[in-house]
Formats: C-alpha cells, structure tokens, sequence
C-alpha cells in the first residue's frame, strides 16, 4: 500500500482545509484509515480514523475536524475547520493493520509521508 496526502498549507486561524490520502493497492476498502500529526518537538498523534461508516476522533478535533473515505476513489479524506494555530504540524495518514487500537501508532503499518499544516494566528 503506498500513501500520499495533499492539500496541506498555510492558513488563517478560523479557516478551513481538506486534506487528501491517495491510496494505492486493492486493499484499500477493506481496511481501517487513520490521520495523525506530529508538531515541531512533539511525538506523532492520533487525529481522526475511520472503519466503514464508524468514525474515531481525537478530542482535540471533534467538533471541528471531519474524515471521510471514498473507496471508489481510494482516497481518504480529513475536512478540518475551525482550525487554530495549535493545529500547525505535519499530517500523515495511515493503512491500519486491522488489528489493534486505532488509537495507537503501533496498529497502522503504511504511512504516506505527510503534509504540512501552517495555522497562523
């Protein structure tokens, strides 16, 4: 499974981003998908995952920040708005191993390698 998100950039604190995942592989619908961050000195953080139609969130983002998949596509999508600076790091997206929680970094084996979120104040 190869990953790459887009959409990353800077924008303005109350503003809005859709971030993509590209998957590659015929695997893709049949598992799990996750997005984490990693800020500057900070370790990498679950963000948001989705099975089927069941969605996961951290508590920092709910509310705000929404995922979604189309499998037809083999895209993985996280629409986050409301953003604020405290959002800035790089956003990777992950395959999940289908085991485990998907709570944990641990349980995903394929990431793409990220895109960058600047949020400024």
């Amino acid at each position: 499974v190869r990953l790459v998100e887009s959409g990353g950039g800077l924008v303005q604190a109350g503003g809005s981003l859709r971030l993509s995942c590209a998957a590659s592989g015929r695997t893709f619908s049949s598992r799990a998908m996750g997005w984490f961050r990693q800020a500057p000195g900070k370790e990498r953080e679950f963000v948001a995952a989705i099975r089927g139609s069941a969605t996961y969130y951290a508590d920092s983002v709910k509310g705000r920040f929404t995922i979604s998949r189309d499998n037809a596509k083999n895209t993985l999508y996280l629409q986050m708005n409301s953003l604020k600076p405290e959002d800035t790091a790089v956003y990777y997206c992950a395959s999940h191993r289908n085991a485990g929680s998907y709570y944990y970094l641990e349980a995903y084996d394929y990431w793409g390698q990220g895109t960058q979120v600047t949020v400024s104040s």
